[in-house]
């Protein structure tokens, strides 16, 4: 039957889930750590060793010398003739001979220091074991227990032991706890050399609404749809991009799910936050315009390829829309894309090209020479673009008010008669 003392050991083992060789490797250190308080082993020089003894319990403590021929230290090293008077001629130059140390008259202090290493050692062993097993789960989502509120920060107990914390920062503006209550969250990172909790969670990181997608949707756990972005702002709005392997798959259907039964679980998850489901394009135009929903595009075209820029028109009603609220729409858009784009309306660009026809006429009109030729010439080229640019925005307007068909079925010879006989 094992001693009370390894039953305790084995208890602390499993409740801070490492190994009891862990916890017997700090009880020797720590007495190890009194031992030479006591004895002054930086006076005397004396070399300590202490081992558990699993059967009684009790922590043996052992003065080490060294056999050598000739000795130069004495608290250190015994002669090879005191060594074989001892142990006969089974000593040997260069083996060790342990001798016996007290280990009951350490007093009160010891006991202490023994107490701080022990909780010391035990620790450290803690804290790297949950280092070794959360490190290799970052970017997972776990669920956990609301414990406690320091400075703002949650504290968060994960798997009914290991404690974690969710600081301010991570926290949606859009959630509210009270302790014991529930909460999903994605790890963020494991510190290895914190003093407090070394789990960092997060609920505003887009890897939360990842996983929640991969739980909810089977399409998107099997790998038949892909998620090839997402970004949020969390509490307010949130946009992801789908992608589907297989043709007859709708990427956002599936997503939303039947009635939205899909979407809506995570939403509530989120706490309201809405979602803007859209397709993902290899085509930059393609991608930009769904990327802008549910705003509707009139027009895109890219201004700068090199530097990733676009200019989107849309019609006048639509322009708020298109921005979103202090620009939120518009700003998620382009984090999603990864283009930097600039909303137009369609009276803003109108103006913009009737300015730049202003600017071209007055630049015609004062050319002289051949360099107004030179000058004509290009200004012709851009009149040209400025042309084509203003029947797209005349194109995109709405159409003006049907001519009844009477009236516009006449000839001018009924015209003429229609005067005469007035």
């Amino acid at each position: 039957m094992a001693n009370p003392l390894m039953q305790t050991i084995e208890a602390l083992a499993k409740e801070k889930g490492i190994e009891p060789d862990m916890i017997i490797t700090a009880i020797e250190d720590a007495v190890l750590t009194a031992s030479r308080k006591y004895y002054k082993t930086n006076e005397t020089h004396e070399d300590l060793k202490a081992r558990f003894n699993q059967e009684t319990g009790q922590v043996d403590l052992f003065a080490v010398k060294h056999i050598v021929s000739d000795v130069t230290d004495p608290a250190t090293q015994i002669s090879l003739k005191e060594a074989q008077e001892l142990y006969g001629d089974e000593a040997e130059v260069d083996m060790e001979i342990e001798f016996p140390k007290r280990t009951d008259v350490l007093g009160r202090i010891a006991a202490q220091t023994a107490k701080q290493v022990i909780f010391q050692k035990v620790r450290e062993a803690e804290r790297e074991n949950i280092f070794a097993e959360y490190n290799q789960r970052v970017g997972e989502v776990h669920n956990g227990t609301v414990k406690r509120f320091e400075n703002g920060d949650l504290i968060v107990e994960l798997q009914g032991r290991h404690e974690s914390v969710l600081p301010r920062k991570e926290q949606s503006r859009a959630e509210s706890y009270s302790p014991g209550e529930r909460l999903r969250a994605v790890i963020k990172g494991v510190n290895r050399s914190a003093k407090g909790p070394q789990i960092v969670l997060s609920r505003t990181d887009p890897a939360l609404l990842i996983k929640l997608f991969e739980q909810e949707v089977p399409e998107i756990y099997d790998g038949t749809v892909m998620i090839r972005g997402a970004v949020r702002e969390a509490g307010d709005r949130a946009k992801v991009a789908v992608y589907s392997r297989e043709r007859d798959v709708d990427p956002v259907g599936a997503c939303v799910g039947m009635k939205g039964t899909r979407v809506q679980a995570i939403i509530r998850e989120l706490r309201g936050e809405k979602i803007d489901i859209v397709e993902w394009s290899d085509d930059s135009v393609v991608f930009v315009t769904n990327a802008l929903s549910p705003a509707k595009v009139q027009r895109v075209s890219i201004v700068d390829d090199k530097e990733r820029v676009m200019e989107v028109v849309v019609e006048d009603k639509q322009l708020s829309l298109a921005i979103g609220k202090k620009g939120q729409n518009v700003r998620l858009a382009a984090k999603l894309t990864g283009w930097r784009i600039d909303i137009k309306s369609e009276e803003e660009k109108r103006k913009e090209v009737e300015a730049q026809f202003g600017a071209l006429e007055i630049g015609e009109g004062t050319a002289e020479g051949e360099s107004a030729d030179v000058s004509s010439d290009a200004g012709s080229a851009e009149a040209e673009a400025l042309t084509a640019e203003a029947e797209a925005l005349t194109a995109e307007a709405e159409p003006a008010e049907p001519v009844d068909e009477g009236e516009a079925a006449k000839t001018p010879e009924e015209e003429t008669a229609k005067a005469h006989e007035d």
